[in-house]
């Protein structure tokens, strides 16, 4: 099924400028734009907490979670074991491929900030999606690279704010 529905979403690399272009800035260039967004942000006092919340869930999926799966897991990227993989997007010398770290991060700050802010969170999570979708369009990831990230993510932003909840003493929601 993970080939299957790779082929699939990757199969579609070189059929439109239009939507190499889509896949190049949402798997690349997307999250200098959600990284901007959240030090804006971070201007504003009232969402600071929220921003300081997704930073940490952040470190925790990526930096920990990811990385320990990473070394342990050591799942080759599709373009190195497929010949019919099209990558169409530079970078990647870490060539382990389970767990996406770009879901893991994504998909981490989407749960904390939907924490704070539903709206706001909703289209972060919107973001993920799409974000995971662009991986696998260009080639360096596998659809359960993507699903393993975004289930380290949700869950480094669920442990940050039930960590929060018990220090704060309360199980209410921030204000």
């Amino acid at each position: 099924m993970d080939l299957l529905l790779f082929e699939k979403i990757n199969g579609l690399v070189n059929n439109s400028k239009i939507l190499d272009f889509i896949g190049i800035f949402f798997a690349d260039y997307f999250q200098y734009f959600l990284g901007a967004t959240l030090i804006v942000l971070f201007i504003w006092k009232k969402n600071r907490l929220m921003v300081i919340s997704a930073a940490i869930s952040v470190f925790l999926s990526r930096l920990v979670i990811a990385e320990i799966v990473k070394n342990i897991v050591h799942r080759a990227r599709p373009y190195v074991i497929l010949e019919t993989a099209r990558k169409i997007i530079n970078g990647n010398t870490d060539f382990k491929s389970f767990p996406s770290g770009h879901a893991a991060i994504f998909f981490a700050l989407a749960m904390a900030v939907y924490f704070y802010n539903k709206k706001l969170g909703i289209w972060f999570f919107v973001a993920a999606i799409l974000m995971g979708i662009a991986r696998i369009f260009v080639g360096v990831h596998w659809p359960t690279d993507i699903l393993g990230g975004a289930v380290i993510g949700i869950v480094s932003g669920v442990f940050v704010r039930i960590i929060y909840s018990k220090t704060r003493g309360s199980n209410k929601q921030p204000s």
